[in-house]
Parts: C-alpha cells; sequence; structure tokens
C-alpha cells in the first residue's frame, strides 16, 4: 500500500504560483518512490494550473477542497463533482475542520458530500479529528466514531483505494503543536477499529493520514508509526521546498 502524501493549499496561491509551485515540486522530488503517492489540493481557481504540471508526472493527482453533494443547481459558491472532474481532479477533501467550524458543516452534510463524490467517480480524503476540549474531555473516541459513522453512513461498495481518512486533531492545524508518537498511535489505532466495525474487510486497505502542523522534521518519525499511511500537510505544503522534504521522508 502506498504512503499518500497529501498537501491542502487551502486560500492560498494564484493561478501561476501554483503552477509554479507544482513545477518545482517535481523537479525537486524527482522520480517518486515505489511506495510513494501525492495528491495535492490547490484553490478552484489553481486547479487547471496545477493540473497542467501533475498530470504530466506519473504518481502525482490534484483534487478540490470541498465537494457539493449536488451535480447542478442554484448552489451559489459551490462546486459539484462534474465540475471537478472536468477540471482533471480525481480526488475531493471533505469534513476538514475549518469547513466544520467556520462554515458549520455537520457530520451528516459531510456524509452526504463524501457519498456523492465517491458515487460520482472521485476519490475522497475524509477528515476527522477532535478539538482540544474534547480530548481533554476524555471524549476523542467518541468524537472519531461519531465523525466515520454519520461521514461514511451512506458511501457506496467502491474499492479501499479510493478512500482515504485524514486523522487531523484540530487543536494541532496551523498551531505548531504536533501529538505525540503515543498519542498518534492512540488515535490511529481507534480509527482503524472503526473502520473495521464500518468497513470490514476493506478498512484494512483503508489509507489513513495524520495531520496537524506536520513538518519536514517530523515527517519521518510521523510516517514510521504503526497505521500511519500517510500526512496531509497544510503550512509545510506551501513551499515546494518543505513539502519535498516530507514527500520523500
Amino acid at each position: 500500500m502506498k504512503k499518500l502524501m497529501a498537501a491542502n493549499w487551502k486560500m492560498f496561491k494564484t493561478a501561476q504560483e501554483a503552477k509554479d509551485t507544482a513545477a518545482e515540486l517535481v523537479e525537486l522530488v524527482g522520480e517518486l518512490s515505489a511506495d510513494r503517492e501525492v495528491v495535492v489540493f490547490p484553490p478552484f481557481t489553481a486547479l487547471h494550473a496545477a493540473g497542467e504540471v501533475f498530470t504530466k508526472h506519473e504518481g502525482y493527482s490534484f483534487g478540490g477542497q470541498n465537494v457539493c453533494a449536488a451535480l447542478e443547481g442554484a448552489f451559489t459558491g459551490e462546486i459539484s463533482p462534474i465540475m471537478l472532474k472536468d477540471a482533471g481532479c480525481t480526488w475531493a477533501l471533505t469534513g476538514h475542520s475549518e469547513r466544520r467550524a467556520l462554515f458549520g458543516e455537520t457530520s451528516e452534510q459531510v456524509g452526504e458530500k463524501t457519498a456523492f463524490a465517491l458515487n460520482n467517480g472521485l476519490n475522497v480524503c475524509l477528515c476527522i479529528g477532535e478539538t482540544l476540549e474534547e480530548r481533554e474531555g476524555g471524549k476523542l473516541e467518541a468524537v472519531i466514531a461519531e465523525q466515520l459513522e454519520k461521514g461514511l453512513a451512506t458511501i457506496p461498495d467502491v474499492s479501499a483505494e479510493r478512500l482515504a481518512i485524514a486523522y487531523e486533531p484540530v487543536w494541532a492545524i496551523g498551531t505548531g503543536k504536533v501529538a505525540g508518537p503515543e498519542e498518534i498511535l492512540e488515535a490511529h489505532a481507534i480509527v482503524r477499529a472503526k473502520l473495521l466495525d464500518i468497513l470490514k474487510e476493506k478498512a484494512n486497505t483503508t489509507r489513513v493520514l495524520y495531520g496537524g502542523s506536520v513538518k519536514p522534521e517530523n515527517a519521518t518519525q510521523i510516517i514510521s508509526l504503526d497505521n500511519v499511511d500517510g500526512v496531509l500537510v497544510g503550512g509545510a505544503s506551501l513551499k515546494a521546498e518543505s513539502f519535498s522534504k516530507i514527500v520523500t521522508a
């Protein structure tokens, strides 16, 4: 099973900046090792530009940071799976904590988006994770269970490779704080157990990524942990130099 090295560029980069970063990334990384796969989530306006680079290089793909649970309609500001595919995307990101916290997305809505995107041919990286208050309150397992149960409630019968789960403790996203090895191992074990409960044997080949202040300095340690099948990187993915070091960690 290949490690999935994912980058979320959030609301950064013009089209030209995205294209330049993509080109620099593939140059710095060189030929990807056989056990690595890269997916980048640029802003919508930069999908075509980044795609011009990534589609020319094996092992690289790109996707949308959000997706609507409808093919078309009066949904101002949304984007559909067919629009993402038309732009060349093969992936969509769902359930990111910023979508949940800043834009009020519920786990039920995340589940609808996840299932709809999968049904319409996209691969999906579903994000889950707890706040600091929830972790300190002993609610880690309950939060993961709720977000996975509702996030995967109606997914179609698809191959495990088309679904990835990104565990991102909310308190570690963009804060510089990183969950320690024991905390990551604990959370990923809970995620895997819940996936086995929901997906049965498919859970064994569903990749579980870690996200939350991943940097070149800690990537090797994180990637080496049991049940960590890749990373979802935010700030450190904005510069090709730092993300290339994570990709090759």
